[in-house]
């Protein structure tokens, strides 16, 4: 998965591993002075619970869109420069990344607050739902 060179603002709903790398290199620019990165990984443990797997489901075309639409708002709420919002699909299993939000601003204070608007907006906002799967029979 390439991010665009015609735009500063970079989502994607993938099957594909997320490369971190990429992103934070989507996100390089001069105009910035900080760079905020959040990366949600699948955990092996949750409450004393085992996870094996994590398998997403999403509602495609709407959920692109909003991811989409939730660059842009970040965008222009926080002056960015630069926004990365990706989310996979299908099975990741412990500890691969299932999502990535990045902003990269002027200042720190500004890309600290958009990368938090970002995760917390698109947990609630996106149609993407989470299954854990457990070996129940170790």
């Amino acid at each position: 998965m390439e991010p665009p060179s015609d735009r500063d603002w970079w989502s994607a709903l993938t099957e594909e591993p997320l490369d971190v790398g990429a992103v934070h290199a989507f996100l390089a620019d001069e105009r910035a002075g900080g760079t905020c990165v959040f990366v949600g990984t699948s955990r092996r443990w949750t409450d004393g619970a085992e996870t094996d797997l994590l398998t997403y489901e999403a509602y495609p075309d709407m959920a692109e869109a909003e991811l989409a639409r939730l660059a842009v708002v970040a965008a222009e709420r926080w002056d960015a420069v630069k926004v990365a919002v990706l989310h996979r699909t299908g099975a990741v299993p412990p500890p691969e990344a299932s999502v990535a939000v990045g902003v990269a601003c002027p200042h720190r204070a500004e890309a600290f607050e958009a990368a938090r608007w970002l995760i917390d907006t698109l947990k609630e906002s996106v149609p993407i739902w989470k299954t854990e799967h457990a070996d129940r029979d170790a």
